[in-house]
This record gives structure tokens, C-alpha cells and sequence, in this order.
């Protein structure tokens, strides 16, 4: 007789699989990464929590309807705007980590409205946006960028009329006034940095405290106009938001001294594209430099840029270096983290619209949305404030205005202990695309 007839059958191993340890076997919270494909450092952070997926999107109509259904996580980089009407399509969404710093291609009061936290990441790459701000500066002093590129294009230099020639505009630094809009975290290490290169370093920053100039050997101005006036070359580190779009311009321009530099590696929309063209033309502004562009990716054939002379573009690129990278997305997964296993916005670090959660009991991600209201008064200042006026400029230190005393709320009951669903498999990495159709287990 055949033994193997007398074998009994062996049972399928997954119709062996019991319920896991928490509970029966259950979809887990869906995190998605909106405009990347790379989830290589979020997922060793994220993965016993929470299912991660990439959308690879440039806006919200190349998401896959899964996402906008079921995702309550997000983390996204500077590629992608959410506006208000974008947030609305997210079904069960609870919070937002943007993958940088700035927030200003995301409607923040919205997501409020809507009970979306919004968080970010500042504390990520100081040191290297500071040292790529002295690095566009010496090039803009020592005009080594042009000089290296007449060399590769096959330029002799036989002499010291040749060198004279060609290096015309440089400028010794010692001596000169830096003037720096915004002393937040880059803002303060690039007058640090300043200093030891010689320069005479000011600042405009009115959300700082008094004091903060003495402790820094810094010396302060209390207007922008005076910054512009006294400094041989500007540079900015505010964030972006609508009272300071085109902070430099037409106007301000004019009220910088003749022959000044200029250098953001801050956001693109502070400076008025059109308006530096022209002052770069008239030799107004000997020379300027931008790591950032109101338009990206930046097209060096397109735009009032395309025949200004002396302007050095780099490609939004200041705050990378294989460190800082790592860094930033360990920090941004690790957020979303405190979102899942945590409240929302106590366990959060870096949450810009913690208002509109202060009114009502602390959500808990995975569970239904609670009625938010709306605080009483809202203001950009939970985003790092803004200055009134045509000179507006915004920090990138948080600095909260005293608000007017609020009636307190009324008690809470008490929470009862988060208990999601998490699944003790590895979870995949996947892409969700619009035509996907199968499901993220």
C-alpha cells in the first residue's frame, strides 16, 4: 500500500493563523507618504504600528482612492499643496508631518477646521542651511562660482590684468554689514558663522525678545527699512506665509544701499522674481543668490531670471547632506509615531495648529473625528507669527502672541486607553497609485 495515502493531509498554514496578541486580525492604520516613493527610514520606525504607503503624487487627483479613505497619517514633502478643498477629500486623515520645516504649501487653518493636525520638523538641518548660506555668500564676495566657470570654459589667465578683469566685484567681507531678516534657529548659526568671517552682523526679527542681541553679540534693528538701508548684503530666513509674499520687491529693493548682495535660502516666495531681475539688469543689487524659487523645480531658460546677470541658483538643496536627510525623516516618521500610539496634540512635538485642539478632548488617531470647535480666536502666530504692515517678514522661531484670557473649558470626561488594531507582520511597503486597484493589507 502506498504510505503516502496513509499520510493524513497537512492543514494550510493560514487557515492555521489564530487571532494575534491585541485582538483579531485587522487592517492597521494606513500611513502615507503623498509626493515620494522612497519609505526605506520611515518603515524600520513605523512598521509595528502602522501600515505605510507611497503615492508618488503631485497633487491630491493622482491619489489612490484607498489613501483619501482610509489614510489617518500623512507625511509629505515640499512638492505637493494641500489646500483646503485638497484636505477635504481625506475621509479619516488626523494628522500631517511635513518632511521640512515650512508649512506654507499647506492650508493650516483648514486642517484645523477639519480636526487635521499640522505638524513639522524645524530642528532639522540648521547646520547645513546655515553653512550653505556662508557658502553663497563668500561665492557672491570672492565671485568664486564665475571664476571657476571661466576656467572650465577654457579662459587664460596670464596675468594679473586677466584676473583684474575677470574677478571685477569682489569685495573684501571684513567690515561689511550682514543683515539677516529672521533670527530663528539658521537665522542665529548664520550670524554665528558670519562673525568669525569678520562681518558686522544685524537682525530684524520683532517676535524676539529684548536681550536676545546681547546674548549673541549681535546688534538689532527694529524695522526692515533700517536693515535694508544699513546692510552690504541681506539675507533671509523668515518662513513664507500671505503677509510677506514679495517681502523683497520693486519697493523694498530701492531702500537697500546701491551695489548690495542678496541671498535666500528660506522659501522663494519672498522675493519678487521680476523685481530683482530689474535691479540685477541696473546694477542695483551687484549680485544675488537663491537655493529657493517661487517656481520649482526652477527652469534657468524660463522667467524674469533668464538674462539677469550675477545670480547663482542651486536647486533648493541647502538643507541636504546624507546626515541631515536620515535625520529629517527619522524625526518626521517618529511624529507620526507619537500620533498613532499617543494623543493628539499632547504627544505631539512640533504640532503649528495646536488651537483648534485645545477646545475639546485629545483625539485619538484611528478613532471617529470628535466635533472640533473652532478656537475662539485664530491667528498665524501659532505658525511662527507675522509682521503687519507692507514691510511683513515671518520668523522661523515659534513665538506666541499673548492671546486675550479665554473662558476655560468645559472638564472633560476621561479618555479611555488607546487600542488600535496593530498586526504583528511585517507590514509592506507599497505604492498607491490612481490606477491601483488591490488593497493594503
Amino acid at each position: 500500500m502506498d504510505k503516502r495515502k496513509m499520510m493524513p493531509k497537512r492543514a494550510r498554514m493560514d487557515s492555521m493563523r489564530g487571532p494575534i496578541a491585541n485582538g483579531p486580525l485587522q487592517s492597521r492604520p494606513l500611513v502615507a507618504l503623498l509626493d515620494g516613493r522612497d519609505c526605506t527610514v520611515e518603515m524600520p520606525i513605523l512598521k509595528d504600528v502602522a501600515t505605510v504607503a507611497f503615492c508618488d503624487a503631485q497633487s491630491t487627483s493622482e491619489i489612490h482612492e484607498k489613501v483619501l479613505n482610509e489614510a489617518v497619517g500623512a507625511l509629505m514633502w515640499h512638492t505637493i499643496i494641500l489646500t483646503k478643498e485638497d484636505l477635504e477629500k481625506f475621509k479619516a486623515l488626523r494628522i500631517i508631518v511635513r518632511i521640512g520645516s515650512g508649512v506654507d504649501n499647506i492650508d493650516v487653518k483648514a486642517a484645523g477646521e477639519l480636526g487635521i493636525a499640522v505638524c513639522n520638523v524645524p530642528g532639522y538641518g540648521v547646520e547645513e542651511v546655515a553653512d550653505t548660506t556662508m557658502c553663497l555668500i563668500l561665492n557672491l564676495y570672492r565671485r568664486t562660482y564665475w571664476l571657476a566657470n571661466m576656467v572650465r570654459e577654457g579662459k587664460k589667465f596670464t596675468g594679473p590684468e586677466q584676473v583684474r578683469e575677470a574677478a571685477t566685484g569682489c569685495a573684501r567681507i571684513r567690515g561689511d554689514t550682514l543683515g539677516i531678516v529672521g533670527l530663528g534657529r539658521i537665522g542665529s548659526a548664520v550670524a554665528l558663522r558670519a562673525k568669525a568671517f569678520g562681518f558686522n552682523v544685524i537682525f530684524y526679527d520683532p517676535y524676539l525678545p529684548d536681550g536676545i542681541e546681547k546674548s549673541l553679540g549681535l546688534t538689532r534693528v527694529y524695522t526692515l527699512q533700517d536693515l535694508l538701508f544699513q546692510s552690504d548684503c541681506v539675507s533671509l530666513h523668515c518662513s513664507l506665509n500671505e503677509h510677506n509674499h514679495h517681502l523683497i520687491n520693486e519697493f523694498t529693493i530701492k531702500q537697500m544701499r546701491p551695489g548690495a548682495f542678496l541671498v535666500n535660502t528660506a522659501r522663494g516666495g519672498l522675493v519678487d522674481d521680476e523685481g530683482l531681475a530689474t535691479a540685477l539688469k541696473q546694477g542695483r543689487i551687484r549680485a544675488a543668490a537663491l537655493d529657493v524659487h517661487e517656481n520649482e523645480p526652477f527652469n534657468v531658460f524660463q522667467g524674469p531670471l533668464k538674462e539677469a546677470p550675477n545670480v547663482l541658483c542651486t536647486p533648493h538643496a541647502a538643507f541636504y547632506s546624507d546626515a541631515s536627510a536620515q535625520e529629517l525623516r527619522e524625526m518626521a516618521a517618529s511624529e507620526i509615531r507619537r500620533a498613532i500610539v499617543g494623543r493628539i496634540p499632547e504627544c505631539l512635538r512640533n504640532c503649528v495648529n495646536k488651537d483648534y485642539f485645545l477646545a475639546g478632548a485629545a483625539p485619538v488617531l484611528g478613532a471617529p473625528a470628535p466635533p472640533l470647535a473652532a478656537p475662539a480666536q485664530y491667528t498665524d502666530a501659532v505658525n511662527g507669527g507675522y509682521y503687519g504692515g507692507a514691510q511683513a517678514a515671518h520668523s522661523t522661531t515659534v513665538h506666541e502672541p499673548a492671546l486675550p484670557p479665554q473662558p476655560a473649558p468645559p472638564p472633560q470626561p476621561p479618555q479611555p486607553p488607546i487600542s488600535l488594531p496593530i498586526n504583528t507582520s511585517d507590514p509592506a511597503n507599497h505604492q498607491m497609485t490612481k490606477q491601483e486597484s488591490s488593497d493594503v493589507h
